[in-house]
Formats: structure tokens, C-alpha cells, sequence
């Protein structure tokens, strides 16, 4: 099989990851603008969006329910409805609103996650590796988002118009979201005895999301804040982190057959570490914007081969849970870093969160140690 056939194959899957980049890359490049709306410092903006996190969580709970419900329906019913929802953070004015709209996305981004990852580890059940190539297109829509985002604010576009703008287009990619397939296995009917095989892996996702997101939560605010570069540089810094660790995971379709995926994740985690710190050090958008490349090149592997991990360890019938149990494990860090990291930045600078971060992937390798374990 080809990287054309994988493609077709995982067309539906890798439209809703692709939309969800775009979403997640334009709300992150326009977060200076957003700031600047609610008149908040990054410590309340930090607090105001911890409705993310819980409603992700509770969505995600309830996922299987969802699958169940729509039936070969759920996947573009629930990426319709997210692309919906990032139209609205940028509609409110007001700080005490925002938290309500940023509930609807998270809740959306967290059904979507469990549906399109589930979805993914059915098909690489086949044999053939594909959650790499899916968080690829989340990458790579992470910057076209983002992207477009700074060439709209470069046009004065407030975020009401930016948010409004992207909704819309990931609205349309999500069309392509469908191929008529149930997600099975998600349902409460469900019984699997998944041990800490997902408990693990999850937490290794976490790591790789709490500081990915919060990383491209915060570039752009560094950038301009921190270093003194324009919205243009701020708004690039997530796409440029976005667009490299698209690229390395894309050239590193089934790297892990190769390396190991143990080995894979180590080096990863020390790469990502070492690039965080190179953010942190930063003395000028330059300088970390090496930094930010550093970082996406580690950090590309992390998330993806874990949850592919995952998925081999675990049986077939069990698959789906395993899968949504690692998600709701490792996409807590997705949400919850964003926050958390907000309130180190708020109350120590963004350096200290950048530091923070770097700390945060030394865990990785002893995951993985307690991984290889259970598989013994």
C-alpha cells in the first residue's frame, strides 16, 4: 500500500483531524487579540479556560453514547458541530461569557477526539500504520490555521471576524468527514479488561499534549510579549511549530517499525525538552523560533506513537476502549496545559512555563520503562 492509498483510506478520519488543526491553530494565533477583548492578564485568561478541559472530559465520557446515537452519522455530526462552536469565543465580548463558549468547544473537540482516534486504530487494525499520518493532518491544519489567522489579523480582522471566518471553512472540511462507517466498541455494552496498558500510554499522551498545546497556546504571546515581535511573528510561531511537526510526522510514516516505539518516544521527549528550554532562553523571535522547530521535530512522535502502542497491545474487541481511555487520559493534558501553563506565565513570565514544559517531558522515558514492563 501506498501513502496515496492510506490517504483514501483514512479520508474521513483525517478530514476531522485536519479541521480540528485548523480550529485549534486560529483560536491560538488570534489569542493576543482575544486577551486584548476580555481585558485579561494571561493568569485569568489561564482560569477562563478551564471550562475546556471539563467539558472535553465529560464528552469524552459520553462518547460512546454519541457513537451509538448517530450511528456512521457521529464523526461529521460532531465535526460539524465543533467547527460551529470555534465560531463563538471570538463573538463574545465580555470575560464572564467566554468560558461558555469555550465550553461548547471543548466538549465538541472532545467527542470529535475519541470518534476520529477510535476510528483511526480500527483501520490501522489492517496491519497498516495510520495515526501518524492523522496527527500529520492535525499539524498541518494547526498551521494553515494559524497561518491564515495572522494574514487576517495583518488585515485588521478583529477576533470576531477571524473566529467567524475559520468556523466557516472547517464547517466545509468537515463535509468530507464521512464515510458511512460505524465506530464500534465505545458503547456501555462494551466490557473490556484493559488493565494499565491505556492508563500508561494515556500518560505519555498527556505529557506530549499538555506541553505541545500549551506551547502553541502561548508562542504567540511570547513572541510579542515576551520578545517584542509584531502579531505577524507572533501569530507565525504557532504555525511554524504546527508545520514542523507535521512535516516530521509525515516523513516519519512508520518510523516506528523501524526505531522501536519505545526508543522512538525517549528520543522524541528529549528532543521536544531541549527545544522548550531553547524557547525559554530566547532573546529574540529568532532564536526561538529555532526553539520552536527543535521542539516540533521531538515532539512530533510522541503522541501518535503511544496511542498506536496502545492500539497493538490491547485486543481487537477492546480496542475502542482502550483508545478512549487513553484520549481521555492524554487530551486532559491537551486541555488542562493551556490553563496551567497560564497561570506559571501569569505569575512567573512565559519563560518559566517554556521551563516548565522542558520538566514536564523528562517523565517521558520513565513511562515508557514502566510500559515495557507490563508488556513483559
Amino acid at each position: 500500500m501506498t501513502a496515496l492509498s492510506d490517504l483514501t483510506r483514512a479520508r474521513a478520519p483525517l478530514a476531522s483531524f485536519f479541521a480540528m488543526g485548523v480550529l485549534w491553530g486560529s483560536f491560538a494565533a488570534d489569542l493576543p487579540d482575544i486577551k486584548t477583548m476580555l481585558g485579561v492578564d494571561e493568569s485569568r485568561l489561564g482560569l477562563l479556560l478551564l471550562m475546556t478541559p471539563i467539558a472535553a472530559l465529560i464528552a469524552m465520557a459520553l462518547s460512546g453514547r454519541i457513537a451509538e446515537a448517530l450511528g456512521p452519522r457521529a464523526l461529521i455530526t460532531a465535526t460539524l458541530a465543533m467547527a460551529l462552536a470555534f465560531t463563538l469565543p471570538g463573538q463574545v465580548g465580555t470575560w464572564y461569557l467566554f468560558p461558555l463558549a469555550m465550553l461548547l468547544c471543548g466538549a465538541t473537540t472532545g467527542a470529535v477526539d475519541v470518534l476520529m482516534n477510535a476510528r483511526i486504530a480500527a483501520l490501522e487494525a489492517g496491519g497498516r500504520s495510520l495515526m501518524t499520518l492523522a496527527h500529520a493532518a492535525y499539524s498541518f491544519g494547526y498551521a494553515s490555521g494559524a497561518l491564515a489567522t495572522g494574514a487576517l489579523r495583518s488585515l485588521e480582522f478583529g477576533p470576531s471576524g477571524v473566529m467567524a471566518t475559520i468556523g466557516v471553512a472547517a464547517a466545509f472540511l468537515a463535509l468530507l468527514s464521512h464515510d458511512g462507517a460505524r465506530i464500534e466498541g465505545l458503547g456501555p455494552a462494551a466490557r473490556a479488561r484493559l488493565g494499565l496498558v491505556p492508563l500508561v500510554g494515556g500518560g505519555v499522551v498527556l505529557i506530549a499534549f499538555l506541553t505541545e498545546n500549551a506551547a502553541e497556546y502561548w508562542s504567540a504571546l511570547h513572541i510579542e510579549q515576551t520578545l517584542g515581535g509584531s502579531p505577524a511573528f507572533g501569530s507565525a510561531a504557532p504555525a511554524l511549530l504546527a508545520l514542523t511537526m507535521g512535516v516530521s510526522r509525515l516523513l516519519g510514516h512508520g518510523l516506528v517499525a523501524r526505531v522501536g516505539a519505545g526508543r522512538l518516544l525517549v528520543l522524541g521527549a528529549g528532543l521536544a525538552s531541549v527545544g522548550a528550554l531553547g524557547i525559554a532562553m530566547a532573546q529574540s523571535p529568532g532564536q526561538a523560533y529555532l526553539g520552536f522547530v527543535v521542539m516540533g521535530l521531538g515532539a512530533s512522535v510522541i503522541a501518535p506513537t503511544a496511542f498506536t502502542l496502545v492500539g497493538a497491545l490491547c485486543r481487537d474487541e477492546d480496542r475502542a476502549r482502550a483508545i478512549q481511555a487513553a484520549t481521555m487520559l492524554g487530551y486532559s493534558g491537551y486541555f488542562i496545559g493551556p490553563p496551567g501553563l497560564g497561570l506559571i506565565a501569569g505569575a512567573y513570565g512565559l519563560r518559566a512555563a517554556f521551563v516548565t514544559a522542558a520538566l514536564a517531558l523528562c517523565l517521558v522515558p520513565v513511562l515508557v520503562w514502566v510500559l515495557a514492563r507490563i508488556r513483559r
